[in-house]
């Protein structure tokens, strides 16, 4: 299995807006409608790859955890679904409703969303703080499938602690390992 890091957006950049289609509510959300009063975490997952199918129990209990505590919860996948059916629009709601996924799963079909936040690799991780500038950007936390390092989700918790508590997040920032987008 191929491994694509993160392309490590730089801070301080602002989100980039996107109006897209959600696979799990049957309507569009913009950034604006995702965003939380404290700050945001966008991923970029998708439905068949084994990075995300490692983790994806672990984004649901961060996103649980998190999203009462102010923290907006966005995921996108941005895959040629040509090429990759399995992470179709249809297959993204049964993935959703198969992992308890409450937040919006979206579809970025012109790819353009995945371009303007430089995404890579799935997943990807990409937190904002309430002034929507990015202050973490890269992985959950050292676990990768295969490597007997068990799920934390520890350098993402972290982030979102220091977010809501208004502490320093700690550097250095390590990139994210994933599937590549599957760019058209």
């Amino acid at each position: 299995m191929a491994q694509t890091p993160s392309n490590m957006l730089p801070l301080g950049t602002k989100a980039p807006d996107f109006l897209l289609s959600a696979s799990n509510f049957n309507t569009n959300f913009n950034f604006e409608e995702c965003k939380g009063n404290k700050g945001t975490l966008v991923m970029f997952i998708c439905n068949h790859c084994p990075f995300v199918v490692h983790v994806i129990e672990e984004i649901v209990m961060i996103a649980n955890d998190y999203r009462v505590q102010g923290i907006g919860i966005v995921a996108i996948s941005s895959n040629d679904i040509i090429n990759y059916p399995q992470d179709a629009p249809d297959k993204m709601a049964d993935f959703a409703l198969e992992n308890k996924i409450e937040f919006p799963y979206l579809y970025d079909e012109t790819q353009e969303v995945a371009k303007a936040y430089d995404a890579a690799c799935t997943p990807d991780f990409y937190l904002f703080d309430s002034q929507d500038k990015l202050v973490y950007r890269g992985q959950m936390d050292d676990s990768r499938p295969g490597n007997n390092i068990s799920i934390s989700g520890s350098d993402l918790r972290n982030a979102i602690d220091a977010v809501l508590y208004n502490r320093k997040i700690v550097e250095p920032q390590k990139p994210s390992i994933g599937c590549n987008i599957k760019w058209r």
